[in-house]
């Protein structure tokens, strides 16, 4: 399992090769001081000190790093992530400054998932040592809560079920001496019926469930964390194709968000009273399945026909959302996988982000900047609102037709949040298609970051 914590260390003086930072602005300055040997051999390699570029250097019978960087002066999270990938293992240390934000791309960068298949040929660690110890422990904190959203989004749905999401929830509750409630069966028909309608055809060891932690001063502002957990989502009887059936082990994305960053919150005694909800469910297919055209009740009271059952998520939160504004928290964000059309709109990298409040929008986007973990805001326009019409129900699940499909999302998920709540959605993807530098392909941490920061800046 990936630890980071061995990966940055305080500078005590210990032998390490030295990594001179360097962009393409300053490039030839810094090479009129270095000794001849090294400007040759960089000259001969075409070294230009272009973003991400690493070279590695014979000189006086050691060795010296070089990487190349968008601007020397302000590293940002994924400066050094390249070279992390790149150098041999061994410890370094920057020949001036100190890494920055630019360490948790260095400990990111050598994250693997190697629960099913072993890499032999993977390399040691390579150590980053850093004359500001006061800041190593933060660092970690966050490459710990990344990687356990990437390993959980990573491992399949045969072993990160509802029951297994619960027990992530669980060693988290235990560590902090936090509150864990589950539940279950009957109580969960009673109190959560989308969540249980949704999840009834499952397996009984995939069983539906309301996961719920609490933490906390009481008298401390309450934040309300929540995340979609469908472990794996078929579509129900209306089944997705094959294609899109192929990854829907990460629909539990938002879970693994929501139980990281409250890992985050708890680690970093935050002044808040923590409430994190994770409705679990497997959107799964037999004779009990819920069907299109049912009308179900919901925990708010509100009945919502079922139009579409490939538009699961919606319903689940909808219930999270619910009771968590039965304490009226002072702020309430949920993260979710919740629909293809925020990726046709914003793409892998980008969390399609709704926000009831301006300020509070304006600090979250503000937040992701800083954090190098961006957020998009788009509408909660009133107008489309009665595209969640319905000729039975007080609304539907998935209008017809597909127009902004993210928006319809949002607004059927804001019919449950108390409009005096100030409330962000984020509809991530929590998935890199592609590798980039610190982001291998597989699961990931997208808004994450940026809201552990708004929360940071809020709190501490």
């Amino acid at each position: 399992m990936f630890d980071p914590a061995a990966l940055f260390q305080p500078d005590r003086g210990q032998a390490a090769t030295p990594l001179h930072i360097v962009d393409k602005a300053g490039l030839e300055a810094w090479l009129v001081g270095q000794p001849a040997p090294v400007r040759a051999i960089l000259q001969a390699t075409g070294f230009k000190a272009q973003p991400d570029s690493v070279a590695y250097v014979p000189h006086d019978g050691a060795m010296i790093a070089v990487a190349g960087v968008g601007e020397a002066a302000t590293l940002r999270a994924w400066s050094l992530a390249r070279a992390a990938d790149t150098l041999p293992e061994g410890t370094y240390r920057l020949v001036s400054g100190t890494p920055g934000d630019a360490a948790l791309g260095w400990l990111l960068a050598q994250y693997k998932f190697d629960r099913y298949k072993k890499d032999d040929t993977a390399k040691g660690p390579r150590i980053l040592l850093t004359s500001d110890p006061a800041r190593i422990d933060a660092v970690i904190s966050e490459a710990q809560a990344v990687a356990l959203v990437r390993d959980m989004v990573n491992t399949p749905a045969q072993d990160m079920g509802p029951a297994e999401i619960a027990a992530e929830a669980d060693k988290l509750a235990k560590a902090h001496g936090a509150t864990l409630t589950v539940t279950e069966g009957a109580e969960l028909e009673r109190g959560y019926p989308m969540v249980h309608a949704v999840g009834r055809a499952a397996a009984r060891s995939h069983s539906p469930r309301m996961i719920e932690l609490e933490w906390g001063d009481p008298a401390h502002p309450r934040v309300a964390i929540v995340g979609k957990g469908v472990a794996f989502d078929s579509g129900g009887l209306d089944i997705k194709p094959a294609s899109g059936m192929r990854l829907m082990k990460k629909d539990m994305g938002g879970a693994a968000h929501a139980i990281a960053l409250a890992g985050l919150m708890m680690r970093a005694r935050l002044k808040v009273r923590l409430h994190m909800i994770v409705p679990a469910v497997e959107n799964a297919i037999a004779g009990n399945a819920f069907r299109p055209g049912d009308v179900l009740s919901s925990r708010k009271g509100l009945s919502v026909e079922i139009t579409n059952t490939d538009a699961e998520g919606r319903l689940i939160l909808g219930d999270a959302l619910a009771r968590a504004c039965d304490t009226i928290p002072a702020l309430l964000v949920d993260f979710a996988t919740l629909t293809g059309a925020a990726r046709v709109a914003l793409g892998p990298d980008l969390p399609a982000t709704f926000v009831n409040n301006d300020e509070l929008a304006t600090d979250a986007l503000a937040a992701g900047l800083a954090s190098d973990d961006p957020l998009w805001r788009l509408p909660l326009h009133d107008g489309y609102d009665d595209m969640l019409k319905s000729d039975v129900a007080d609304l539907n699940n998935a209008p017809d037709g597909g127009f902004a499909g993210s928006v319809t999302a949002a607004l059927f998920l804001r019919r449950f949040v108390a409009a005096d709540v100030p409330w962000i959605h984020l509809d991530t993807f929590a998935w890199m298609p592609a590798a980039k530098p610190g982001r291998p392909r597989g699961g990931e941490a997208l808004g994450l970051r940026a809201i552990w920061h708004l929360l940071r800046h809020r709190f501490a």
